[in-house]
């Protein structure tokens, strides 16, 4: 297990999604709002939702030179997902929003950990 990303460069590009996903979800655009909705997210908390992702990037762009950071945020990102997809399912919610964005996003993720930290 690597403390720092070694390739640094999916991180560096979990790191730019992560973040244009954060700008997304600040006033979010339409099928953010109706992923939400489908999944039954209070929209009370929907505010909190851009914090998490923007954290997320913060994290994984600092990680490349702050020891154990980057696995950290890793880790915690494939958590989210694995959270995201649940949601999904028990909402019974298996239509694109599940299958290419929640699905794509932890397959991403945990690509990411595997190849820059793990392996």
């Amino acid at each position: 297990m690597a403390t720092l990303p070694d390739p640094v460069w999916p991180v560096l590009v979990l790191a730019l999604i992560s973040a244009g996903d954060a700008l997304l979800c600040v006033k979010p655009v339409a099928f953010i709002a109706q992923c939400f909705r489908d999944v039954d997210f209070p929209e009370r908390w929907w505010w909190v939702m851009p914090w998490i992702k923007a954290a997320a990037a913060a994290g994984l762009v600092a990680g490349i030179w702050i020891p154990y950071l980057g696995l950290v945020t890793s880790v915690c990102l494939v958590v989210y997902f694995v959270l995201a997809l649940t949601f999904h399912v028990r909402a019974r919610d298996f239509g694109r929003n599940f299958f290419v964005n929640a699905t794509g996003m932890f397959l991403l993720c945990v690509f990411v950990l595997w190849f820059s930290f793990l392996r």
